[in-house]
């Protein structure tokens, strides 16, 4: 007679809902770390290292914050401001990647194609609370052309203009939206990002 074999007992995240081995290739890797700590540290020992030393970081910053330091009170003080400074440029992505704030600029560009056609690309506008749809319309009405909002290759909208306007549309711009200042708006030439100022 042959032997009845034992289901084999499989671990499941209580957050993501995936074998606890698979957990760090499911969508959100950073929820599931403390559950996986608590409940399966053989797993990942590395998070278990990672978690111990982001505690002795914590209790490190709270007895600064408290003013146990050898600066005494002032340096922590000044510390603990530049400290919530940089937490506000700072945003954290899945898997705990960090991703700065993106600099306020308008970038413009010029793209030519059939050697002889040019598109002018105006890049971050949007960033200064301009609809890019109105935008575009005024480009292309001020400068008698086509203009169109696309997605370009980053995801990120912009503005195509047929034809080479790139040096009049840097003074169109300050003066349509006094928001965006010309120490902000860069030109792309030869693969190199020059102020247009």
């Amino acid at each position: 007679m042959a032997e009845k074999l034992e289901p084999a007992k499989v671990l499941y995240c209580g957050v993501c809902s995936l074998p606890a081995e698979y957990c760090e290739f499911g969508p959100d890797f950073g929820r599931c770390k403390p559950w996986l700590i608590d409940n399966a540290p053989d797993l990942y020992p590395d998070l278990l290292k990672e978690a111990n030393e982001k505690a002795t970081d914590n209790v490190s910053d709270k007895l600064q914050s408290v003013g146990i330091s050898s600066g005494g009170a002032d340096a922590a003080t000044s510390s603990s401001q530049t400290g919530t400074s940089k937490k506000e440029e700072v945003k954290r992505l899945p898997g705990g990647k960090l991703k700065k704030k993106e600099r306020q600029e308008v970038i413009i560009e010029k793209v030519v194609r059939n050697k002889r056609k040019c598109i002018t690309i105006v890049k971050g506008l949007e960033q200064f609370g301009i609809k890019l749809s109105d935008a575009s319309k005024k480009l292309g009405k001020k400068f008698a052309t086509g203009a169109s909002v696309v997605k370009g290759p980053t995801e990120k909208e912009q503005i195509d203009v047929q034809g080479d306007i790139i040096y009049d549309i840097v003074e169109f711009i300050t003066d349509t939206w006094p928001d965006v200042p010309e120490r902000s708006i860069f030109f792309i030439e030869d693969g190199k990002k020059v102020q247009a100022g």
